[in-house]
Order: C-alpha cells, then structure tokens, then sequence
C-alpha cells in the first residue's frame, strides 16, 4: 500500500528496494550454462544462442515479480589472441536501479551478457 493524496492506493507489485545483483547474475549464469555449456563455437549458431540466452534470462527475471524493467545484452566471440573487451555506463537513481555482468568462457568462446534493471516507480 501506498499513500497519495490521503488516500491508500493498492499498488500491483511492490516498490523497489534496490536491484539484487547477485540473484540477476545466478539466473542468467544458469542460463547461459544451459545455453552454451558443452557447446564449440560455431558462427552458424551465434543468433540461436544470443537469442535463447537474451529471452531465457528476461523470462527468469520477469518471473521475480519485482518492479523492474529489463533490458538484457548478449555477445558471443570466437576466443582470440586478440581478446575481448566491452564497457557501459549508466545515469540512473543507484539505490533503486542497477545492472550485473555476466563473464562466461570456454576453450572456444567467450559470452558477455549485460542485464540492466530500471525501476518501475509510481
């Protein structure tokens, strides 16, 4: 419940307290496992599986019922002598919204996935 203008108004999900990075990382950590554990690198199957990744840990997230909107990246690169970096930077309310990366690697391939949650405020 919530007060405005003297009056309780029923709100349809709670408000946030604060993203929980470390339960966004589990969800989409166990899906990108499901995803690409066991798997080589194979260009022919990057948009399968950036797409399953991307949907799949929306879907968990979403599941959480918090007053969140999500928005989740993906990226699969062949592994190189070359590496892989990547950078974001956010302007946001830092005690209600947040993000999480996910770092996720085999011998063939390296996974970066980006979940950035903003709060949903009333």
């Amino acid at each position: 419940m919530a007060r405005g203008l003297g009056v309780l108004v029923a709100l349809p999900f709670p408000l946030p307290v604060g993203f929980n990075a470390e339960e966004a990382h589990n969800i989409v950590k166990e899906c990108v496992d499901g995803v690409l554990g066991g798997e080589d690198y194979n260009h022919n199957n990057i948009n399968q599986w950036t797409a399953s990744i991307v949907e799949q840990s929306l879907t968990h997230l979403v599941k959480l019922g918090k007053a969140y909107k999500y928005i989740v990246t993906c990226a699969v690169v062949q592994k190189s002598a070359y590496g892989f970096h990547t950078a974001s930077s956010c302007f946001w309310d830092t005690t209600s919204d947040g993000t999480c990366t996910v770092r996720w690697e085999n011998r063939t391939m390296n996974c970066i996935v980006n979940v950035f949650a903003i709060a949903i405020v009333l």
